[in-house]
């Protein structure tokens, strides 16, 4: 069947060659196709990123979701291990940069991949999704209500994030934005910033904010979650990747 996909739990040599579990799927039809990199949300290395992950396995893509708190927390259950992080101030950028590269590389490697990689990132993960973008070589970002892009964490906003405008320059792909007109983080200010960066640096991007929507409206198991928004953010998504990775 064309929807038949595998799924499992994997290793694989993440930044500075560490061993770290990620989630992987991939379409049972032969290739070539392109490939995704999921980033989680700041909750952790869920049921829900994975059954994302799953999703795009489905709509003809393989994918692989990194445990970002393998080193941090290992083997502790998702709560734990995301409670653990906030405690210890959250992920280095580094290091998250370092993962995402492996795991692009990774997907580049495997035989039935085209060798392009986009990468997508929700809540915190979109914030490291776009940083990724640039600083490493990918063909797509897609970046779902990532705060702190333009603008720092202060306090009372979680982890310490720091702001990279400067590197919007630096871009290396295509961008699509999903936002909620009523986030708080990022509020539509800053999402206007992202988009008046892009612009200013001649970049190729598409951005939407969505009315009635706020933060996590993505996130299914959440209260936050808009299913009509998110269907339309999920057909923009599908839409951006068959132009830029296919």
């Amino acid at each position: 069947m064309d929807d038949a996909i595998r799924a499992e739990t994997i290793r694989i040599a993440g930044g500075g060659n560490d061993e770290i579990e990620a989630y992987f799927a991939a379409p049972l039809r032969p290739g070539p196709r392109g490939s995704v990199v999921v980033v989680h949300h700041l909750p952790g290395y869920d049921e829900e990123t994975k059954e994302i992950t799953r999703r795009f396995a489905v709509e003809g893509f393989e994918a692989i979701c990194p445990n970002l708190y393998s080193r941090e927390a290992p083997g502790l259950p998702v709560k734990e291990a995301a409670a653990q992080v906030r405690a210890a101030g959250g992920i280095p950028d580094d290091q998250v940069v370092a993962d995402i590269a492996a795991c692009a590389e990774h997907l580049r490697g495997r035989e039935n991949t085209n060798g392009k990689v986009g990468v997508v990132g929700y809540c915190s993960g979109g914030r490291q999704a776009v940083l990724a973008a640039c600083e490493i070589d990918l063909d797509a970002v897609v970046d779902c209500y990532g705060a702190f892009v333009m603008r720092t964490a202060g306090e009372g906003d979680g982890v310490p994030r720091q702001g990279f405008p400067e590197k919007i320059a630096q871009l290396s792909c295509p961008l699509l934005g999903l936002f909620g007109a009523e986030d708080p983080a990022p509020p539509v200010e800053e999402v206007r910033e992202l988009e008046a960066a892009l612009k200013e640096n001649g970049k190729e991007y598409d951005i939407h904010i969505y009315d009635d929507a706020g933060h996590a409206f993505f996130s299914t198991d959440s209260l936050k979650y808009r299913p009509k928004t998110a269907l339309a953010g999920w057909r923009e998504i599908v839409d951006f990747y068959g132009r830029h990775l296919v």
